[in-house]
């Protein structure tokens, strides 16, 4: 009987670390860059976004993916020609057109606030600050999510047309 119980300890030993030296195979062997949750953009953020107001000097979108950003519009043309501050001009010296690797962080403590980080020219920008949050439209009451961002000081809302949903 000693034997045989002897012979099971030594066979699941055995079985345990065949397992562990199977599993550090699998798991080095597999190409884990980029995987992080620090190269991701937050689930809340990803969707499409258009600018809120229609009337706005500025009009543009954003497509925010899991891991890439693609800004259309914003262009220097919209820029009044008149007193108008080319600084105010959102995401003004980033790429248009083109899905940029990105990701973003939360501010300490917030779950609707923090920086995007855009990769772009091959470098990353300086981040972005912005404000996630949602409101109650009438008719309806339908919750829409919103999208805030300052342009040296002038503000950009932008709504979610479609992606992330509760």
């Amino acid at each position: 009987m000693k034997k045989s119980f002897d012979f099971i300890r030594v066979t699941l030993k055995i079985k345990f670390i065949l397992f562990a030296l199977l599993f550090s195979l699998i798991f080095s062997s597999c190409d884990w860059e980029g995987w992080t949750l620090e190269n991701l953009f937050e689930s809340n953020l990803q969707g499409t976004w258009v600018t809120n107001d229609p009337e706005s000097i500025y009009s543009g979108s954003l497509i925010i993916r899991r891991d890439s950003i693609t800004i259309t519009g914003y262009g220097e043309s919209q820029t009044p020609s008149r007193g108008g501050n080319d600084e105010e001009r959102p995401f003004k010296n980033i790429t248009r057109g083109l899905a940029l690797e990105g990701y973003s962080e939360r501010s300490f403590g917030s779950s609707n606030e923090g920086y995007i980080y855009i990769n772009d020219k091959g470098r990353l920008q300086e981040g972005i600050h912005y404000n996630y949050w949602t409101a109650r439209e009438q008719p309806g009451n339908i919750v829409v999510h919103l999208l805030t961002f300052s342009f040296s000081g002038r503000i950009q809302t932008l709504r979610r047309t479609e992606g992330f949903s509760y």
